[in-house]
Formats: structure tokens, C-alpha cells, sequence
């Protein structure tokens, strides 16, 4: 059998492309992991579930996110209730500024008492659930 140098060279810069493009992608993208731990997002997300964003730039109504407490001591997992321009109470958001809450009102410190988050307090928009029920986690349609 004769070695072929055409073939190994196009090998090589096949698998030296699709690293770039991945090391691209993953700089771009940001994946990060977390476990939810409360019972704020039930049932949607429940305590041990292990999810999976990604540091978003854009943010919409409806969106899961990733972020840090007010006081800065952890991380809250919470769903985008109003986005920039919105008018909540009497006050309208102002640019960078999100409401976010949890789905399960009854057990969650949200928005409704720290009130709205700046964007920079945001560290990612949650994708994916993939332990113990993998699952894609969709956002939720939020009327104004």
C-alpha cells in the first residue's frame, strides 16, 4: 500500500480546522455547568438537576438565567420577567436593567424583593438540563 502525502496533508488540515473553529466557538460561547439547588424553579428545574448555559449577549423575556445574588454570596437560577423599557410597578427598566423571578413564586427570593439586575449581573442564559432528566430548557413566552 503506497502512502499517500495529498491525503495525510488535507488530515491534517482538516483536524487543524475543525479545532480552530471549535476553539473559536467555545471562546465566543462560554458553556458553563451548574446545579440547581432550591425549589424556586420547579418544576421546571428541581434541586440536584445539573443544567448547562452559555454567557449570552442577548437576553429575552422568558429566558432561564444564571445570576449573582444582590449581596453577592451565590448564584441564583431565575427566569427573565421584563427586559429593558419594560414598565414594572410604575417605573420603566432602563437599558441593562432585567426583572428576573423564579417559576415557583411561593418559594423564591427574586426581583419582587432585590428588585431589577443590571446585564453585568447576568453570567449566562441556561440551555440544558442534563442530569438526572435531560432536557432542553425552552424559554417561556412572558407577556408584558
Amino acid at each position: 500500500m503506497a502512502w499517500s502525502r495529498t491525503g495525510s496533508l488535507c488530515g491534517v488540515r482538516r483536524s487543524l480546522w475543525i479545532a480552530a473553529v471549535t476553539a473559536v466557538v467555545w471562546a465566543v460561547v462560554r458553556p458553563f455547568r451548574a446545579e440547581v439547588a432550591g425549589h424556586s424553579m420547579a418544576p421546571a428545574l428541581l434541586p440536584g438537576d445539573w443544567v448547562v448555559g452559555t454567557r449570552a449577549s442577548l437576553l429575552r423575556r422568558g429566558d432561564v438565567v444564571v445570576l449573582r445574588s444582590p449581596d453577592g454570596s451565590r448564584d441564583l437560577i431565575k427566569r427573565v420577567v421584563a427586559i429593558p423599557g419594560d414598565v414594572v410597578g410604575e417605573r420603566r427598566l432602563e437599558s441593562g436593567e432585567y426583572l428576573v423571578a423564579g417559576d415557583n413564586r411561593a418559594h423564591s427570593t427574586d426581583g419582587r424583593t432585590f428588585g431589577p439586575v443590571g446585564r453585568g449581573a447576568i453570567e449566562g442564559v441556561i440551555r440544558f438540563r442534563y442530569w438526572p432528566r435531560p432536557g432542553v430548557i425552552r424559554s417561556r413566552v412572558m407577556r408584558r
